[in-house]
């Protein structure tokens, strides 16, 4: 019994407990209730209410809104700009192109070592968290105030929140730099991302560009959040999912100077492809890794030292986190930083005039099907009929040929400057393609930069003669055809006086045969005879060989007069040489990304086989083998390869030119001009012989020495045979 009333009295004295509790409340609340408490407690919720509802707002878009949520599938396809490559006509890379030079690779395809210190660097628990790392987010909040605060009272405006480098996940920077670069880059703007209560509230408190970085780092966890669900789904696993993200996140990042994700940045700065990497290799991925921190300081340049100490405290965490032996990391700190020679010559390609063609040609042939945008972006490959081996030797002989003449002008180093063209005779396929000198005014040429062989319009001189003589044989002359070398005038306008034509040799001869004349470059000749068939042949003639540039109908277009492009020049010698009138053309294919071939190079080929042709393939043989002939100094013993050509000389000197061809179908044609771009005189008996035919020579033996382009056609016995004739009977 005594238990029980114990019992009921506790249950009694908890009962007036209550009630004691209960009144205090009310008491309390009427308090509370009144006018004055009112005034001052009223405020301090509604600041409070001010501060919850952001808060719950954020909170609410983060992990509960997924309105407004971009579309995953171009990320799951991740079909970035990447590399478009320029091939020649064997397969090698001629050059590689792009917007952002990326390639994208696989996660097996990131060395362990490189993984491991992207991880060391960036996100250790990148495996285990969920898209934001949690534990991370108080050591940011309380940098970021210490940051914020501390400028603002050096003198700042504005608040601003500044955020410290670090705290985001690999994750959180991927969904940056993919699904939110444009917001990042707008961010310091006046207006706000989003036009909600919360946002009014914050840029009330905070100011328009804090509240912009706020959001976007909310965002940025949102969508690292989504992300990985996402792939999770996609993938079937969480670890699958995590390879797939560090993957693209491998490929994305930018690595300075232009190069986009690590496969591309250790190509770049070590000439090192990411297969080749060890173990060993540690101070390299600890380099690369500590690059995505900030390219501009920490990209490795020689002296950089702030690349070295990060590459240093990336090494440190590698082995603190158990990647890599404390004696590795020693080993790898103190290596020096040796960088690859891409880093310090910025010539992309040994052939950029070939390379401006190919852009040329994409303009002309893409249609709405494909440009140089898809190229710069990777989306298509060309491959070209340019041979590097061949462009190789060009390069060479053009930079032999220009310092002979420096020998002779020391001023001139560093000035001349000169274009090469090289044709091959079935198709006029360009095989190479030397628009300048590889340095010009101490920097390396640039695909962008002026293309002499395509894009100056110069004077041909005594190099356009045979198109005259052509003409002329259409015309039923022969070359034994007796002409006049003797003075000839030619008008040169109303109320002008006769201009009396010259040769070189400020002599005449008298009759002589065509052959003689042509040999010789006899200028009065050349005038005589076209006065005889008329202008107008000539230029038909011309224009049916491919002349394309504009050409004067005076009689002076006969001695060179009127300007043409050298690889237009070069196109009409290959169908002197050939009988096949073609198109010039540099690209061979356009491929998709895909492997669909877009486009395929189909010249259209005209055949012009007459005795009018033979009879100037014949004649230009002959400027070789006669004596007097102006490239006689190729019919020699240590030059075995027999052409035909033509020598061209400008007036006063300007330019000097040499043009010629190996016979025939199997054969090629090489077109050389030198000269100043501003047109300075070269010098004194700087004829198209003495200049411009050494350059000629070189590429000629050394393409055939190497039977670059197929064996030395020999000429048709009847055309020897009858240079013998000639030479005999003389």
């Amino acid at each position: 019994m005594n238990v029980l009333f114990q019992v009921v009295g506790g249950m009694d004295g908890a009962r007036r407990s209550i009630r004691r509790a209960g009144a205090f409340v009310a008491r309390r609340l009427r308090c509370a209730c009144s006018r004055p408490a009112v005034w001052i407690t009223a405020p301090a919720l509604a600041l409070m209410l001010l501060l919850l509802l952001p808060a719950g707002g954020l909170v609410y878009h983060i992990y509960f809104d997924r309105r407004g949520l971009p579309d995953l599938e171009p990320f799951i396809r991740f079909e970035l700009s990447t590399i478009g490559n320029v091939y020649d006509v064997q397969g090698r890379v001629l050059v590689e192109l792009a917007r952002e030079y990326r390639r994208v690779v696989s996660y097996d395809e990131v060395p362990a070592v490189l993984r491991h210190a992207i991880l060391a660097a960036e996100d250790k628990n990148f495996f285990s968290h969920s898209g934001v790392e949690y534990r991370a987010l108080p050591r940011v909040v309380y940098k970021t105030a210490v940051r914020s605060v501390a400028a603002w009272w050096k003198g700042g405006v504005d608040f601003r929140l500044r955020f410290p480098q670090g705290g985001s996940t690999l994750t959180q920077q991927l969904v940056r730099g993919y699904f939110l670069r444009d917001r990042s880059r707008g961010e310091n703007g006046p207006a706000l991302f989003r036009d909600t209560a919360t946002s009014w509230v914050l840029s009330a408190a905070l100011g328009v560009p804090t509240t912009n970085k706020l959001l976007r780092k909310m965002e940025e966890m949102r969508l690292a959040l989504w992300l990985e669900g996402e792939m999770r789904r996609r993938y079937g696993s969480r670890a699958q999912a995590k390879r797939e993200i560090f993957a693209r996140a491998a490929s994305f990042n930018y690595l300075g100077n232009g190069r986009y994700g690590f496969a591309t940045g250790s190509e770049y700065y070590f000439g090192k492809p990411l297969s080749s990497y060890t173990q060993t290799d540690a101070g390299k991925a600890a380099l690369l890794a500590g690059i995505t921190k900030a390219p501009r300081d920490y990209a490795p340049v020689t002296g950089n030292a702030r690349a070295v100490r990060r590459r240093n405290e990336i090494l440190a965490l590698m082995a603190r986190n158990g990647y890599i032996s404390e004696s590795l990391a020693e080993r790898s700190r103190a290596e020096p930083v040796l960088l690859s020679v891409a880093t310090r010559r910025p010539v992309k390609t040994h052939a950029p005039a070939a390379i401006d063609t190919v852009l040329d040609e994409l303009k002309q042939h893409g249609a709405d099907r494909f440009g140089v945008e898809d190229l710069l972006k990777g989306r298509i490959s060309v491959r070209s009929t340019v041979d590097e081996r061949v462009q190789t030797i060009v390069n060479e002989a053009l930079e032999n040929g220009l310092a002979l003449y420096e020998k002779r002008y020391s001023g001139s180093k560093g000035l001349i400057q000169g274009s090469v063209v090289v044709l091959r005779n079935a198709d006029a396929a360009i095989l190479a393609e030397a628009g300048g000198r590889q340095i010009y005014q101490d920097r390396h040429t640039h695909y962008s930069d002026y293309n002499r062989a395509t894009g100056s319009l110069r004077q041909p001189g005594s190099a356009w003669k045979p198109l005259v003589y052509l003409a002329a044989f259409r015309q039923h002359l022969t070359l034994d055809t007796t002409v006049p070398d003797e003075p000839i005038a030619v008008p040169m306008g109303a109320d002008q006086p006769v201009k009396w034509i010259a040769n070189y040799d400020n002599a005449f001869k008298g009759p002589i045969p065509m052959r003689q004349a042509l040999a010789e470059s006899r200028n009065a000749v050349a005038v005589w005879i076209t006065r005889e068939i008329g202008v107008d042949r000539m230029i038909k003639t011309a224009r049916e060989l491919g002349i394309r540039s504009p050409l004067q109908p005076y009689i002076t277009t006969a001695l060179g007069a009127s300007e043409v492009r050298l690889l237009e020049l070069a196109g009409a010698y290959r169908a002197m040489a050939s009988g096949i009138v073609a198109e010039p053309h540099v690209i061979d294919r356009v491929t998709g990304a895909s492997g669909v071939v877009l486009y395929e190079a189909s010249p259209s080929a005209t055949e012009i086989s007459s005795p009018d042709l033979t009879l100037i393939q014949e004649g230009l043989r002959g400027v070789v083998r006669l004596p007097e002939g102006t490239a006689h100094a190729l019919d020699s013993r240590d030059f075995p390869v027999p052409v035909m050509g033509k020598t061209g000389t400008t007036s006063d000197f300007r330019d000097a030119l040499f043009v010629g061809s190996t016979y025939g179908r199997q054969g090629v044609t090489v077109a050389v001009r030198v000269g100043f771009d501003d047109n300075r005189a070269l010098g004194e008996k700087e004829t198209g012989g003495r200049t411009a035919l050494p350059i000629f020579r070189e590429i000629m033996r050394r393409v055939y020495e190497r039977r670059l382009v197929g064996p030395v056609p020999a000429f048709p016995r009847e055309i020897e045979e009858g240079i013998d004739r000639y030479l005999k009977a003389r």
